[in-house]
């Protein structure tokens, strides 16, 4: 009997989600880091736009990831395909190709303007939980969707590579948000592969230079090569601002608030400087609202 990866992916994934949401729930309850995990308002918000975002998706793409790279092979389109990879190397290299893919686009969603207005909506989460995973604008999910579905083309993406990288995506994305810190000798250890909840809360730091690094979604070695890693925030990761300089108000954290953020143009919270422990000239300089962004700053090395 042969698997069929499209059979599976609905019920694994699902299964595989709702499994890990329920264990990472559980660890960051028992070992809080910060407390962001206390019921709030903002996670209902936040579990409300992957509701929205599903249901777009369903109906803006006549199939998602998995059914599209089954149609590629048997078409037997794509680099994969041409270079005739067998299944051993095809599946490991489509992993990681979307993997690096992703990488770099999350990182262009930081610089080119109408995409950090999009992507910004991750980022002005006031807190640092599970459900920051899975906050994310529809527009955005519609259009990393479309880019995928691209690279897949491109690729000629094995089907099994991609249910695994999907899997991978979901399943990484609740943990780096996990509100717990591992202990230190462990995390380093697991940094020298894998990104960790401590390494990706730095990523959602209010200073500029600290979110303008740790890109990476599943392997640290991207932000190594690219030289994008930060080792340490400036603050203590248990008490340091997380989110952004703008939209800090309860009013910005609404569900409807956060569909209508990307078409905003705010300003910086004031008394953010003494909160962040930043000179005033540099807390104005982290995040602009929808501009041109400033020249960033990363930690290349780690520390």
């Amino acid at each position: 009997m042969t698997l069929d990866p499209l059979a599976l992916e609905g019920p694994l994934r699902l299964g595989a989600f709702l499994t890990a949401l329920a264990l990472f729930g559980l660890a960051q309850w028992r070992w809080a880091a910060r407390g962001d995990s206390r019921p709030r308002r903002r996670q209902a918000h936040n579990l409300g736009l992957i509701l929205i975002d599903t249901a777009l998706l369903r109906l803006a793409f006549p199939v998602l990831a998995v059914a599209f790279a089954i149609q590629m092979q048997t078409q037997e389109l794509g680099l994969l395909h041409a270079l005739d990879a067998p299944f051993w190397l095809a599946l490991p290299a489509t992993v990681l190709l979307l993997d690096v893919a992703i990488y770099w686009q999350h990182r262009l969603m930081h610089v080119v303007p109408i995409l950090w207005r999009l992507h910004r909506v991750h980022h002005s989460d006031l807190g640092f939980d599970i459900t920051t995973g899975v906050r994310f604008h529809p527009f955005e999910m519609l259009l990393s969707m479309g880019i995928k579905l691209g690279l897949i083309a491109a690729l000629g993406a094995d089907p099994w590579g991609v249910l695994v990288f999907e899997l991978l995506l979901s399943l990484g994305s609740l943990f780096t948000h996990t509100d717990i810190a591992l202990p230190p000798r462990l995390d380093r250890a697991l940094r020298m592969v894998f990104v960790t909840p401590s390494m990706h809360r730095i990523h959602h730091s209010v200073i500029r230079q600290e979110t303008d690094s740790n890109y990476g979604f599943h392997l640290s070695l991207w932000d190594r090569l690219f030289r994008s890693y930060t080792a340490e925030p400036a603050q203590d990761e248990r008490s340091m601002p997380i989110g952004l300089e703008y939209f800090r108000e309860p009013r910005d954290q609404s569900l409807l608030a956060l569909l209508l953020q990307p078409f905003l143009t705010p300003a910086p919270a004031p008394g953010l400087e003494a909160q962040s422990g930043l000179a005033p000239d540099t807390g104005k300089a982290l995040h602009q609202g929808g501009g041109a962004r400033p020249e960033r700053r990363t930690t290349g090395e780690s520390r």
